[in-house]
């Protein structure tokens, strides 16, 4: 069992140390407070069809996402009735984490380090799925890259959304922030 007292993430300290010093000179900020640093990371499983006929489907899809993302997830549902996905108001559908602080950087570095090698085919990630903010938005079409999933007992494969928000004011500055973190940009 890890102290999480003196406990800091492996990525937290690269940060601290050499990143922000390195992005600090790269884009010649006055003040420490504008140099980028990551605000949130979302996990996102949408159960879609599946859900519709099976409501235990998203109670699945919440315990695999809790699994990994080390915090408990909590389940989404139906904004309004939709008579043509036979889709009731407040239907579960899906679950959704919101990371912050310690167990972001955590997951981020299991992220980079774990899951993206062990992806079939895995040639980078798109450097172009940035929105304009300085945030980024990726997807997995299968949730059980991740170590924290037994694939013996998975009865479903989920895809998965990720969003890596930062404080970054343009794109240019959240790609140098995650390439800094060594993400696998193939562009």
């Amino acid at each position: 069992m890890l102290d999480t007292a003196t406990y800091t993430p492996r990525l937290k300290t690269q940060y601290v140390e050499t990143i922000r010093a390195a992005l600090k000179e790269e884009f010649g900020y006055s003040n420490d407070m504008m140099i980028p640093r990551l605000d949130k990371i979302v996990l996102n499983i949408g159960c879609g069809a599946e859900a519709v006929k099976d409501s235990k489907k998203a109670k699945s899809a919440q315990e695999d996402l809790s699994a990994i993302a080390g915090q408990k997830a909590v389940v989404t549902k139906a904004k309004k009735s939709i008579a043509g996905f036979r889709v009731r108001e407040e239907m579960p559908l899906g679950a959704k984490v919101t990371l912050r602080g310690e167990r972001m950087y955590e997951f981020l570095d299991r992220l980079i380090t774990v899951a993206m090698p062990r992806i079939r085919d895995f040639r980078g990630v798109s450097g172009k799925s940035f929105d304009g903010r300085g945030n980024y938005a990726m997807g997995i079409k299968e949730h059980i890259v991740f170590p924290e999933i037994n694939f013996d007992k998975v009865d479903e494969n989920w895809g998965m959304d990720i969003v890596i928000a930062t404080t970054a004011k343009t794109d240019a500055e959240a790609k140098a922030l995650l390439k800094a973190f060594n993400m696998p940009f193939n562009s």
